[in-house]
């Protein structure tokens, strides 16, 4: 790094794994009863369609009335300035939804549009450039910006406004078709998108913009996430390959927004945030035009006079979301449980189970962690055992899933974090849909694995060479988790 910023690795300098860290990762293609409560002693048996929107089994008392005061200004929408609900009201300007789960719908997995008249309601596209001149190089090398924004509309394309401001401008998608054949001769049909903006209203995109389209990911295990050891993250590591399996993995490193420290990556489709707090304050500030402590300044480019001048919901300087709900929404977010697995034992499950590991899925999708005992963790989220099928790192995904350059840190555009399985079975049952990726190409699971490429490209071959049967085993596997 070429910054003089401090690089924090939480309590981790050294990248060996623990002791018990290590006794963990013993996970194999066999029964492990373990893993039926993939949330740890936090796992939810609630199967139906609110299984995404439980409360981490272990809140008792006054944390469970904590859980309900963010789920009111998680789900509640917010209003536009000035307004009798103070708490409220400062609707951005320019936003994409008014509500946190106008997005995380149950606490789910959003979608793409289905086509050019449909609405992007819970997805969105991010904008950037290249480096245009040496201050724009300096800043990315040092680590100081995920990405240089688009000057016009800034990083994040925002298709709603308030009255009497124009919206950027509308997402379109178009889909193409395209073939790929399992070794056995049958054929399957994916889809690629193909995304537009249109009706822009603030003047030409600048001609090297690259955009990436995000789908919401859903929000269950994410406080157990955050609870993970940095160690326990960086010893899956292997920059050179130095074990010769073709998976490399990359740590992102980010921008704390309160210290200005590089930190670990965590969260989002290239772990561009390091905490949930600082996840919830860009979507507030990027979603929904919210001010917070951690990004206080309205989400308007200088082309957009409309956006600058109108009337916000901060009152004597403070911003329009405060610290109190900011903490609010955060500890909602750590809490929503994992519900536990289906028929894990079942012999065609476990069959699928063993086919994932001989096609070393399981390179990426590391299979368990315990969570870290340190005392700055809620208690009920240290020393879990948990089984999110992540190692939280990025990975070379190849061409076919790249967004066209778009960086975010370290992130290049063919690299995406390994995203956690754990609940992928239950996306159906909660959203009504099985879509996946990060741009919701994929329209079943097994279409999500024949997009791999890059470092899963011999895994994806792996699977075309598996027989029908195996293949539904391998599906029934994932559908368990």
């Amino acid at each position: 790094m070429k910054s003089g910023k401090k690089l924090i690795v939480g309590t981790a300098l050294v990248l060996a794994s623990s002791m018990g860290y290590s006794e963990i990762l013993k996970v194999g293609p066999g029964f492990d009863n373990r893993e039926i409560q993939q949330g740890g002693d936090n796992s939810t048996t609630t199967m139906t369609h609110d299984a995404f929107s439980k409360p981490s089994t272990q809140l008792r008392g006054s944390l469970r009335a904590d859980f309900k005061v963010g789920n009111s200004f998680f789900k509640n929408p917010w209003v536009v300035a000035p307004a009798s609900t103070d708490a409220r009201d400062g609707l951005g300007s320019l936003f994409n939804v008014n509500a946190c789960q106008s997005c995380h719908i149950k606490d789910g997995r959003g979608h793409a549009p289905t086509d050019a008249s449909d609405r992007a309601d819970s997805m969105l596209i991010r904008l950037s450039i290249l480096p245009q001149n040496q201050e724009h190089q300096t800043l990315l090398d040092a680590g100081k910006m995920a990405s240089i924004a688009e000057p016009n509309y800034g990083g994040q394309f925002q298709d709603q406004s308030v009255f009497g401001v124009k919206p950027e401008g509308r997402i379109a998608v178009t889909w193409k078709e395209v073939k790929i054949s399992f070794a056995d001769g049958e054929e399957v049909s994916l889809r690629k998108p193909a995304f537009k903006l249109e009706k822009l209203a603030y003047g030409d995109l600048h001609p090297d913009t690259k955009m990436s389209p995000r789908v919401a990911p859903p929000m269950i295990g994410l406080g157990l996430l955050e609870a993970i050891d940095a160690k326990d993250i960086m010893s899956l590591q292997d920059l050179e390959d130095t074990n010769k399996d073709g998976i490399s993995g990359k740590a992102n490193w980010v921008v704390d927004a309160r210290t200005g420290d590089l930190v670990l990556g965590r969260f989002g489709w290239k772990a561009g945030q390091p905490s949930l707090e600082q996840q919830g304050a860009g979507a507030f500030n990027g979603d929904m035009g919210l001010s917070t402590s951690l990004f206080p300044n309205e989400n308007c480019t200088s082309a957009q006079e409309d956006c600058l001048k109108a009337t916000t919901g901060s009152r004597n300087g403070e911003p329009e979301v405060s610290d109190q709900i900011l903490d609010a929404v955060t500890f909602y977010s750590q809490n929503l449980a994992v519900p536990v697995r289906r028929d894990a034992d079942s012999p065609n499950v476990l069959k699928g189970k063993a086919l994932f590991f001989d096609a070393g899925c399981q390179s990426c999708h590391t299979p368990a962690y315990k969570t870290s005992a340190a005392t700055n963790i809620d208690k009920h989220l240290r020393n879990q055992v948990i089984f999110p099928y992540t190692d939280m790192l990025l990975h070379d995904m190849g061409e076919d899933l790249s967004d066209g350059g778009h960086t975010e840190f370290l992130a290049q555009g063919n690299e995406w974090r390994t995203p956690p399985l754990w609940g992928i079975g239950m996306t159906e049952k909660v959203n009504g849909h099985t879509e996946f990726l990060h741009d919701g190409r994929a329209r079943n699971v097994m279409e999500a694995v024949l997009w791999h490429g890059g470092e899963a490209e011999q895994s994806k071959q792996s699977v075309l060479k598996m027989s029908k049967q195996e293949r539904a085993h391998l599906v029934e596997f994932l559908n368990s988790l």
